[in-house]
């Protein structure tokens, strides 16, 4: 965790950030910000579908693509229409602490019984549908994660900005991961 920058104020947002949708981002979720009246997205977030996250931000400011991880690979169509269609030029990538996609292989038999409990499946159709997609959406670790994402976005769209975020479960605040 010692490669997260906290946020207390204003001054402690990197200049390349502070004055964009990435800094409001970050002063309306962890400093309180007063809402700003918005007709038109300013910018994408991409997070994890998990529910433990909330984000405090104002109507309208953002699109929100919530997927396993904030595994945006598949979903690229969805950030390509923020982009080209909504004029956004920032994304903000926030992964979380505690994420179920970190050591997917380890929730294997929990992910199988859960589907043959809860939604009636066949075991041997549940063994197959974890084989075939767990490695899809397996993470590895938030934070490297969440920077090699960073990477590959900042490649495939190379005039938007794109943060690497992390959000604390522990604390419901926004950190900047720092990139090295």
């Amino acid at each position: 965790m010692d490669r997260l920058r906290t946020i207390h104020t204003v001054e402690d947002i990197a200049d390349e950030y502070r004055d964009t949708p990435i800094g409001w981002l970050l002063q309306y979720h962890n400093l309180i910000r007063n809402y700003e009246t918005y007709t038109n997205a300013r910018l994408l977030i991409g997070m994890c579908m998990d529910h433990r996250k909330h984000l405090n931000i104002p109507d309208n400011f953002a699109y929100i693509i919530r997927t396993g991880g904030a595994n945006l690979r598949y979903s690229e169509f969805k950030v390509s229409y923020a982009i080209a269609v909504g004029g956004v030029q920032h994304i903000a990538l926030i992964g979380h602490t505690h994420c179920g996609m970190v050591n997917l292989m380890a929730r294997r038999a929990a992910f199988i019984d859960g589907l043959v409990t809860n939604a009636g499946w066949d075991r041997d159709f549940a063994e197959e549908h974890f084989n075939n997609y767990a490695p899809m959406f397996e993470i590895g670790n938030e934070i490297d994660f969440v920077l090699s994402e960073t990477k590959r976005l900042r490649q495939r769209y190379p005039r938007v900005q794109v943060a690497p975020l992390l959000y604390r479960v522990e604390d419901n605040r926004l950190y900047v991961i720092t990139e090295v």
